[in-house]
């Protein structure tokens, strides 16, 4: 893992020590994934309500709201339950464009006891920003936000 997200990660076991709540953890993370992550454009999360993923807290432009399960690339993440690097999100079939600055997206699907329970979303306006260290720290920042809810 890089510097960068050893970083990360490290303000963020600080930032959740001893605190549960799901939303506050995920502002603090979207903050400091904006604030420690170069070259991105907006970095947040979808929390699954039934079968639609609604937009929870994140940095960057506004965002859609609402995002069907299996639609796009957030929704198609946590219908597979798997984490998503689309180097070019014009190229992706069904991809929902709610920054047209945004070139490329990393979603990590957000499983606790099993359940998927959102994304964690994060966009980029350069091509192809995403490489193999950004989803090995995308999933460690998923799976520290999961442990801290208990």
């Amino acid at each position: 893992m890089t510097p960068v997200y050893d970083d990360l990660l490290s303000d963020l076991r600080g930032l959740f020590d001893g605190e549960t709540d799901l939303i506050a953890n995920a502002a603090n993370a979207a903050a400091a994934m904006w604030q420690y992550l170069p070259d991105i454009n907006w970095a947040g999360f979808y929390f699954l309500k039934g079968d639609i993923l609604v937009l929870g807290p994140f940095a960057g432009k506004p965002a859609c709201v609402r995002i069907p399960l299996g639609r796009g690339v957030c929704g198609t993440a946590a219908a597979n339950r798997a984490t998503i690097v689309v180097p070019d999100v014009h190229a992706f079939p069904g991809h929902i464009a709610c920054d047209s600055a945004s070139n490329s997206e990393i979603v990590v699907p957000l499983i606790r006891n099993g359940v998927v329970i959102g994304v964690l979303d994060i966009d980029s306006p350069r091509l192809d920003r995403f490489q193999h260290d950004d989803r090995i720290g995308c999933e460690a920042v998923a799976s520290l936000f999961i442990k801290a809810l208990g």
